[in-house]
């Protein structure tokens, strides 16, 4: 298995879309499962089912990877997990640092997927120089002074930043001038970069923002639809005053010679 930076995907040059790599993870973690079921083939509607898109975008997708699958028997499913594996370049490894060994770095640290996706946690960095040489995840947290001799012996080229948003565009600019061109940002801020290096930002914040979002407006159908179900009463007529029959005075009568009497002529 090749390391390091010899090898880099090539699904920009083969042309395809941004959206389609984006989905490409999907299809894979889908297919990873059906594999350990040992599920020989799949059809398109119900991989694309498991991937949580449909039917008509995932043989889109596929046909970009060359892949089309038989008709009346679906798509294999080991060769897609090969064939999309080699598109985003699974099949090597890929090392890994981390920048920020707060809360969310020691979790990202003890994530067992990585290792089994190909990307192998090749350092912990902090800038807290009480945390250098501290065990997390079995690996030995290292000082940022050490961050350029790590990456160039490492051949790393994808760096994880999850340090507070104050320190994140200075971490960023190391990394980049050490010649990471990949970067996962966790900080809750945009980063400037050169054009050729690629940044992908994970805010678990606004996430949670627009889930927010969705359960108000959902309450405010709720409660739309409540006020629509009660019935509506119809109005009160107020009562005929005394001394009259339907509310209105006698003498503002008027009959076809004039005014009405208030009484008669025997």
């Amino acid at each position: 298995m090749a390391t390091g930076r010899t090898h880099r995907p090539a699904t920009r040059s083969r042309g395809i879309p941004e959206a389609t790599v984006a989905r490409l993870p999907l299809y894979l973690r889908a297919l990873t499962a059906l594999s350990e079921r040992s599920v020989p083939t799949v059809s398109s509607e119900e991989l694309a089912a498991a991937a949580g898109v449909n039917s008509a975008k995932l043989r889109k997708d596929f046909s970009y990877l060359g892949s089309y699958g038989t008709r009346g028997v679906g798509y294999d499913v080991e060769y897609l997990v090969y064939q999309i594996s080699r598109e985003l370049g699974l099949t090597q490894d890929w090392p890994v640092v981390i920048v920020g060994i707060g809360n969310l770095g020691a979790a990202l640290a003890n994530y067992g997927g990585f290792a089994s996706r190909g990307f192998r946690v090749a350092a912990l960095i902090d800038a807290d120089p009480a945390m250098a040489g501290k065990p997390v995840a079995g690996i030995a947290v290292q000082h940022t002074d050490e961050l350029e001799k790590i990456i160039n012996d490492n051949g790393v080229s994808i760096g994880v930043i999850a340090t507070p948003a104050g320190a994140a565009q200075q971490v960023c600019d190391r990394l980049v001038s050490y010649g990471v061109t990949s970067i996962l940002n966790f900080a809750p801020t945009v980063l400037s970069v050169p054009e050729g290096v690629d940044v992908r930002k994970v805010d678990l914040s606004i996430e949670l923002q627009i889930l927010a979002f969705h359960e108000q407006r959902k309450a405010g159908e709720e409660a739309s639809s409540q006020d629509a179900a009660q019935p509506v009463a119809p109005p009160v007529r107020p009562a005929p005053a005394a001394g009259t029959e339907d509310g209105h005075d006698d003498s503002d009568r008027k009959g076809p010679d004039g005014d009405v009497p208030a009484v008669m002529p025997a």
